[in-house]
């Protein structure tokens, strides 16, 4: 791996910027529309989660500063959404929502600071199996969080009330900082699996949104302009055949 401080620093912030926006789209579309139907609270829990581990990981490798700073903005943007399902999928009341959020910053900030230093005592020990694990566990959680709109998926034979700006956004923070590490040195092969799992995920989930959406509509049309022009026997698109039962 080449090292490059200034490509590992752009390319981390790039990633930071991404991870800090990703869910705004989300965030803009929910209030939008008034509800937050095709989301699950489990799904920003599990993610909110996730940037504990993460955070322990990154600022104990000593990442730089962008890396360091993106769980922080991972777990505040998850929240938020968490707070707008609860809000209009649950009932719950504005002031419920305010109070759970705070004491979820401020328990999973303080477990993650409290990890960080009791952490230390094996890194100076040169101990990596508890850094391991964090990253192991964010790994995890980011997963099981992307996984759990899969289960939506597969249930209604849809990808609905998720924001495919959103998801784009958050597969290129992923991407930018996967490339990121490949300019640190040493090459940190446990981090790149934390951000492979989740841009692989979600390269999954845009391709369900092509499949559930983009291919009944080109069928559509090729059957519209088929029957206009009094061939509904021929194919008029090399992929979708008029007569294709979808």
């Amino acid at each position: 791996m080449i090292e490059n401080t200034i490509a590992a620093n752009v390319l981390g912030v790039t990633g930071a910027v991404c991870w800090a926006i990703q869910l705004i789209p989300q965030i803009v579309v929910n209030y939008r529309r008034k509800h937050a139907r095709g989301l699950q609270s489990s799904m920003m829990l599990l993610w909110a989660s996730a940037g504990v581990p993460l955070g322990v990981y990154n600022i104990s490798k000593n990442f730089n500063l962008a890396l360091q700073i993106q769980p922080q903005i991972l777990t505040f943007l998850s929240l938020v959404t968490f707070a707008q399902v609860k809000y209009y999928k649950a009932r719950w009341s504005l002031p419920h929502c305010l109070l759970t959020v705070s004491l979820l910053l401020a328990l999973l900030g303080s477990l993650e600071l409290g990890l960080i230093f009791a952490l230390r005592p094996a890194l100076h020990s040169r101990l990596e199996w508890p850094l391991q694990l964090m990253a192991a566990l964010s790994a995890l959680l980011l997963a099981l969080g992307v996984g759990r709109h899969y289960v939506d998926v597969w249930q209604h034979r849809d990808v609905r009330g998720i924001s495919f700006l959103f998801v784009a956004v958050d597969a290129m923070g992923d991407l930018t900082s996967l490339l990121s590490l490949f300019f640190e040195a040493p090459f940190d092969y446990v981090g790149c699996v934390i951000y492979s799992v989740e841009l692989v995920m979600w390269i999954g989930i845009m391709g369900l949104g092509v499949w559930y959406h983009f291919w009944p509509s080109e069928r559509s049309l090729a059957r519209a302009r088929a029957e206009a022009e009094g061939e509904a026997g021929e194919w008029l698109s090399p992929f979708f055949p008029p007569s294709t039962e979808w």
